[in-house]
């Protein structure tokens, strides 16, 4: 589908990197930006000004299918805003651009476009997907002064980093990684588990939590295990797996490589149950899995969607609007540009500068849930649910903490 006003990296300026790679290191210390170069980074909202938002994740390559739907959650939310009229910042009516760009889940490239972003002097950032990219492109933004939303990134290392402009409104790894390994223990009885990770900053991030838990819980870890974001033959890894007989399989990464682990599962004669978390839990998992998708356990922040405040609503608006179903991270999305003008009508601008220290104080109803934000800008009394793929479809198993305002 095309998109007015985007604006694409092609894929020829960079080689296509794998989905979350391991990110370069970002400072440790945050310090705060220049007044002046914050003010720079987007113009004052003025009547008939547009401001530009920034969105950035991989709309390119195995994972193309999630960045496009953050994409169209990033739209939805700024289109509905602009066919109102605009928003009342300081007085006056102020449209949005989208600025979409494809970072390829490449770390390097993902800095390329925070780079972008700074000199194009967009507002604020809605993104990027991967936690792989998005702490590398935190400390950009940082620099810039130049708020930064992600919906989909959970590392729990994008917010200790302690930058004052970076922001996330689902729960992290060290809440979901928690419940995981709890509920693989104490619900489903895995005495033994093993653990394939992609070695990616989500992936392992994940798995590292996952383990934690799984062994607090009583748990012991009978094989450690990591592969790619590209690989997609896991006979190996499973075939040695396979000897340690465990009770369950705990995959961290996405479900381009999740769909033919638990197919090779199957066929070597696996009867572990397969769990992961929510980089898996998508329809393009059943799609890419087939049959062989049946019983596969995932998490994902936040509530089922059809159960969300605002879920029914969205998920029909979005269907009309894209012809296509929610894939996952769309509605974060969509409430993150609600976080971000909502920031802008309080400080009455849309300088950086002047709106970023109202995002902190930012407390709505969005579509996912209450959304505040702690200390670090992780998002407060995240939910955690749990799905299993049962006849074809991911059905609720259960649903963990979230609700409270």
């Amino acid at each position: 589908m095309t998109i007015a006003r985007y604006s694409l990296i092609a894929a020829s300026l960079l080689t296509l990197a794998a989905c979350g790679k391991q990110q370069e290191q970002a400072a440790p210390e945050a310090s705060a930006p220049p007044a002046a170069s914050a003010a720079a980074a987007a113009p004052a909202g003025g009547e008939g000004t547009t401001v530009k938002i920034g969105h950035a994740a991989p709309l390119t390559g195995n994972i193309a299918h999630l960045g496009k739907d953050n994409e169209y959650g990033v739209k939805m939310a700024i289109d509905e805003i602009n066919e109102a009229g605009g928003a009342d910042i300081g007085g006056k009516k102020v449209k949005f651009e989208l600025v979409s760009e494809d970072d390829q889940a490449d770390p390097k490239t993902a800095t390329t476009v925070a780079q972008r972003f700074v000199d194009q002097k967009v507002a604020g950032v809605i993104g990027h997907l991967n936690s792989g990219t998005t702490i590398p492109a935190s400390k950009i933004y940082s620099d810039a002064g130049i708020p930064q939303i992600s919906p989909s990134a959970t590392a729990v290392a994008y917010t200790a980093q302690g930058f004052k402009t970076a922001f996330r409104v689902m729960a992290n790894d060290a809440q979901q990684g928690k419940v995981l390994g709890e509920y693989a223990v104490n619900k489903l009885k895995a005495k033994k588990v093993a653990i394939v990770d992609d070695r990616t900053a989500y992936g392992q991030g994940l798995a590292d939590e996952f383990e934690k838990a799984a062994k607090a819980a009583g748990a012991n870890v009978v094989k450690r295990e990591f592969t790619t974001n590209q690989e997609t033959d896991f006979n190996a890894i499973l075939t040695s797996i396979k000897g340690a007989k465990p009770d369950l399989i705990f995959y961290g990464g996405m479900d381009a490589q999740a769909a033919p682990l638990k197919k090779q599962a199957k066929k070597l004669g696996i009867s572990a149950q397969v769990m992961g978390g929510d980089g898996t839990q998508t329809p393009e998992l059943i799609k890419l899995a087939g049959a062989d998708a049946e019983g596969m356990i995932s998490s994902s922040p936040g509530q089922e969607k059809v159960a969300m405040p605002g879920g029914k609503a969205f998920l029909d608006k979005f269907k009309a609007k894209f012809g296509t179903e929610v894939q996952l991270y769309s509605p974060y999305c969509y409430d993150a540009v609600k976080v971000m003008v909502e920031a802008m009508k309080k400080a009455g601008s849309t300088e950086p500068a002047k709106y970023l220290p109202e995002i902190s104080k930012v407390e709505l109803d969005g579509v996912t849930g209450h959304i505040a934000f702690d200390e670090k800008g992780d998002i407060k009394n995240g939910a955690i649910t749990l799905y299993q793929v049962k006849g074809g479809k991911w059905e609720v198993l259960d649903t963990i903490g979230g609700g409270a305002k």
